[in-house]
């Protein structure tokens, strides 16, 4: 069975590539905001990881991350940006809210290889 992966993107061509990209060979689900990210965590409880954007509004990704570590500890998260690594992505990472980080554009061979590490580490 194909593990569920939820990328949460608040630019829906990036949601687009993402699900062409990867949906060969995992359940991609996607959401287009953080409360959206949410839903469906809930709606898909098999998810075994989250890839969030970091910067959308309303509630960028490591807020949202945060959220959803609370109701949804086992899942691993990842954060994926267009900029360079901030103080706030640093500190998430060395507190394990978020596994790794990633520089957009993406390198789906390198997200790829960072979930699947993931998984053998459960």
């Amino acid at each position: 069975m194909r593990k569920t992966i939820l990328y949460v993107d608040d630019e829906s061509i990036n949601l687009l590539l993402f699900q062409a990209i990867l949906g060969s060979k995992y359940n991609i689900v996607t959401a287009e905001s953080g409360d959206d990210g949410l839903r469906q965590l809930t709606a898909y409880p098999d998810t075994v990881g989250v890839i969030s954007d970091m910067r959308m509004p309303g509630m960028n990704g490591l807020e949202f991350i945060n959220m959803a570590k609370t109701k949804f500890p086992d899942i691993f998260y990842f954060i994926l940006t267009g900029y360079d690594i901030t103080p706030a992505i640093s500190n998430a990472l060395e507190e394990g809210l978020i596994h790794k980080y990633f520089r957009k554009p993406l390198n789906h061979v390198e997200i790829e290889n960072a979930i699947e590490e993931a998984i053998s580490e459960k």
